[in-house]
């Protein structure tokens, strides 16, 4: 007996006494790859949606348009993910009719910052990458914390198999512990990034059974937003 006049059971088990443990939280899986260039950005992600060993859908797609220079990649728990992008853009709406224009990728970066921060004692279940062209036309690549800390890199690899995808992008992009000189670089075009993106995503199937099926690829360049499809592995 506790001071409130109540039973604590004991860590073993008692018979007749059962445990139930809820979580609002479930992890649907999904990996996202994006890698910016000097005028383009390229996004993908993988269309597996999975829970423990079940798939329900093997061709759903993880990215989410929010203008022609902006897409938002977003995996974790589904019904988060809905419930955040559907938000955006409803906050992206609301903002166009104010103010008659369309909302840059860096005010799209800070106003999903900020919302992710309002739900920071429950925060979204999500792995957020969010690619786009900056108000110079230079590609941009913004990543993010369950409570919406926001920070700007060049390539970032994030969901389930971020793990797995990041060293690879490390290596490829940005030629980590590599003994180059500037001139030795390979230039970054838009094919060199699309190739990349894919073969992370091959050895990621390989490897990580919440990624698979098939890849969206989104390249991003001023001309608007073209799409690719690569298939993977299915089991």
């Amino acid at each position: 007996m506790n001071s409130f006049g109540i039973e604590q059971f004991p860590d073993y088990k008692v018979p007749g006494v059962q445990h139930v443990d809820f979580s609002p939280y479930e992890s649907n899986g999904g990996s996202i790859v994006a890698i910016a260039g000097d005028d383009f950005v390229v996004i993908a992600a993988d269309t597996r949606l999975s829970s423990g060993y079940s798939i329900h859908s093997r061709d759903q797609s993880k990215l989410f348009e929010m203008s022609s220079k902006t897409v938002l990649g977003s995996t974790g728990c589904w019904c988060d993910t809905l419930s955040l992008t559907g938000l955006v853009k409803v906050r992206m709406q609301m903002y166009e009719h104010t103010h008659m224009k369309t909302m840059t990728t860096d005010a799209v970066a800070q106003m999903l910052s900020i919302v992710m921060y309002n739900r920071r004692f429950f925060p979204y279940y999500v792995s957020n990458i969010l690619a786009g062209l900056d108000k110079d036309g230079k590609g941009a690549v913004y990543s993010y914390d369950p409570i919406g800390h926001c920070e700007r890199a060049t390539y970032r690899a994030g969901g389930t198999a971020g793990a797995l995808l990041q060293p690879v992008l490390d290596n490829q992009i940005g030629y980590k512990n590599q003994n180059l000189s500037a001139d030795q670089l390979p230039p970054l075009t838009k094919e060199r990034a699309v190739a990349v993106a894919s073969d992370t995503f091959i050895s990621a199937a390989e490897r990580d059974i919440y990624t698979g099926d098939s890849v969206l690829i989104n390249i991003i360049t001023a001309d608007g937003i073209e799409e690719r499809k690569l298939q993977l592995r299915k089991d």
